[in-house]
């Protein structure tokens, strides 16, 4: 296994465990987070149940 495929493996877990993007592109070392989304934007759910609570618990207040 090679070092990018480690990088890759590394990456994903990180997307997988809710990791914020900026954290993952910092620890990446990419210059800015939209490399790293371009990357692996595919490895995201496509899940806005988190937006949606967020949301529906501000206009709860």
């Amino acid at each position: 296994m090679g070092f990018h495929n480690l990088r890759h493996t590394h990456a994903s877990q990180l997307i997988d465990a809710g990791v914020d993007i900026v954290t993952i592109s910092k620890r990446l070392a990419h210059a800015k987070p939209d490399i790293t989304l371009r990357v692996y934007a595919h490895l995201f759910r496509n899940d806005d149940g988190k937006a949606a609570a967020a949301i529906n618990a501000a206009l709860a207040r």
